[in-house]
C-alpha cells in the first residue's frame, strides 16, 4: 500500500508497548549502567548516590578500557514543549540512533589525575575524563579517541565522544557508575544528545535529563546529504530563542504521536513526525535543500525527511523491511544525486 505523506494527520494505531520495549526497560531497571554491556539505567540519583559500588564487578572482564557510543542522525523531533508541561527546561529532542560510532580506549597511569587525549583537539572529552577520574577517586591516564561521526554536522559526534570516554574509564577501573553522574559532567560542558541511553529516548538536551524511553527504532535507512559547514553546539544553543505557544502545542502533539509510533514500529508515522519537525524548524535553521529533498521523498514514496536541527545534515527515510526497499533506495539515490553528488546511506540502530 502506498505511503501517504500528509503532515496534517499523524494518527498511529493504538496499542501497548512491544515486548522488546518492555524487556529493554526491565533490563535497565537496576539503577546503574554496565559499560562492558553498553547498557544504562534510566533512573536518576541524588548527588550522594551518584557513585555506585567501588570494587570490581563480578563478570566484568573487559579490563582494557574499550568502549563505544553510537551517534544519531540529527533528531526525529526537536523543539520546545508548552511551559509547565515538563519539569526543568521545555527544550527537548527525540533521538534517531544510527550505526556509526565513537570509540574510546583509556589507559590508566598510576599517580596522576591528568588525562592526555589523542587527538588533542578533543578538549571536551579531556575535560570530562579528568572530572570523572576525580569523582571516582581514580588515576588519570591516556585517552585515545576515534570516531566514524564527522564533527559539527549534527550527528552527535561530541556527545558520543563524551559517553564513550565515560564508558571506557568506568570499564578500565571495573566500576559501576550512575548515569546521572555522566549527565552531570556532560551538562557542565555542553547540551547533550541523549546517546548515553539505549534505543530511542526523549531528552532534555540543555538539562541533560531523560524525559522518557520510547523503545527501539525500526530498521530504517537514511539517504543523507551534508549541506556543508559546521555548527558548534554551544554557540547554536545560546543564540536560539523561544518559540510561539502554537508551535509548542504542535511539538507536544508530535511528541505524543512519537510515544505511540516508535514502540509499534509504525514507520509511516515516524516519517511524518520527522517531516513535520523539519518543516517547523525551517524558519530557525533553514536547510537549503529541504524543498528538493521533500520533492524527492514524495516522488519515490519514501517515508519523509529528517534533519539535523542544529547541524548541516538532511536525509530521506526509507523502511528497510519493505519489499520494495531496494528499488526505492536506488530511486532516492538517483533523485538526490541530481542536486548532491555525494549522498550517503545511514542505518538506524535497531537493538
Amino acid at each position: 500500500m502506498p505511503t501517504q505523506h500528509s503532515t496534517s494527520s499523524i494518527e498511529p494505531a493504538g496499542g501497548m508497548a512491544s515486548s522488546t520495549t518492555r524487556e529493554l526497560i526491565e533490563a535497565a531497571a537496576d539503577g546503574v549502567w554496565r559499560p562492558y554491556m553498553f547498557h544504562q539505567a534510566f533512573g536518576g540519583a541524588d548527588a550522594a548516590e551518584i557513585i555506585a559500588e567501588d570494587g570490581p564487578q563480578p563478570g566484568n572482564n573487559c579490563g582494557h578500557g574499550d568502549a563505544l557510543c553510537c551517534g544519531t542522525f540529527g533528531e526525529l523531533l526537536q523543539g520546545q514543549l508548552p511551559v509547565g508541561s515538563v519539569s526543568r527546561d521545555p527544550h527537548f529532542l527525540v533521538t534517531m540512533p544510527i550505526a556509526l560510532f565513537a570509540r574510546a580506549h583509556f589507559v590508566p597511569i598510576a599517580g596522576t589525575r591528568s588525562v592526555t587525549v589523542y587527538p588533542s583537539r578533543k578538549v571536551k572529552a579531556k575535560r570530562l575524563a579528568e572530572n570523572l577520574v576525580i569523582a571516582l577517586g581514580a588515576s588519570g591516564g591516556i585517552l585515545f579517541l576515534e570516531s566514524e561521526l564527522p564533527e559539527g554536522k549534527g550527528l552527535a559526534s561530541s556527545s558520543a565522544d563524551l559517553v564513550a570516554t565515560a564508558r571506557s574509564i568506568a570499564c578500565s577501573f571495573k566500576r559501576r557508575v550512575r548515569t546521572s553522574l555522566i549527565e552531570k559532567l556532560m551538562a557542565e560542558i555542553e547540551p547533550s544528545d541523549g546517546v548515553m541511553y539505549p534505543g530511542v529516548v526523549a531528552y532534555q538536551q540543555r538539562a541533560c535529563s531523560l524525559l522518557s524511553f520510547l523503545g527501539q527504532m525500526p530498521p530504517l535507512a537514511i539517504v543523507g546529504i551534508d549541506e556543508g559547514g559546521t555548527v558548534e553546539t554551544v554557540d547554536y544553543d545560546q543564540r536560539r530563542g523561544e518559540i510561539s505557544a502554537s508551535h509548542r502545542a504542535e511539538y507536544h502533539q508530535l511528541f505524543d504521536h512519537a510515544r505511540i509510533a516508535i514502540p509499534l514500529g509504525d514507520t509511516a508515522t515516524i516519517g511524518r513526525i520527522a517531516t513535520a519537525s523539519a518543516l517547523l524548524h525551517q524558519e530557525r535553521v533553514p536547510k537549503e535543500h529541504l524543498t528538493s529533498m521533500l520533492k524527492a521523498s514524495e516522488a519515490t514514496d519514501a517515508l519523509g525527511v529528517i534533519v539535523a536541527h542544529s547541524g548541516t545534515m538532511i536525509g530521506i527515510l526509507l523502511d528497510r523491511m519493505a519489499a520494495d526497499f531496494p528499488w526505492k533506495l536506488r530511486s532516492v539515490l538517483s533523485h538526490v544525486s541530481a542536486f548532491d553528488n555525494s549522498p550517503k546511506i545511514y542505518l538506524t540502530m535497531t537493538g
